[in-house]
């Protein structure tokens, strides 16, 4: 139950926040956070092994990894991370 709401506080912070970079890749760690905390349940609960969870532990790693590089990297060319400070078609 409280997975569910976790994914569902995620998936509304990261469609009210869809112009802010930053926020946006916050509530994608938290869903990921939420998903992870269900994998975690439902894998103990029926005594299955654990390799898959760190798979996707290091697969989230990854995509925060890769989160934070944009941010980096628009935060230079841009000066911010707001989504309509800069024109997509350029």
């Amino acid at each position: 139950m409280i997975m569910n709401l976790m994914f569902i506080f995620g998936c509304l912070s990261f469609s009210f926040k869809r112009k802010h970079l930053l926020l946006m890749l916050l509530s994608l760690e938290f869903i990921v956070l939420s998903l992870f905390y269900g994998l975690m349940l439902y894998f103990s609960l029926m005594y299955y092994e654990n390799y898959f969870i760190m798979i996707f532990l290091s697969f989230s790693v990854c995509e925060g990894a890769l989160g934070l590089s944009l941010l980096v990297l628009m935060i230079r060319t841009h000066g911010n991370d707001y989504f309509q400070s800069f024109n997509l078609l350029w």
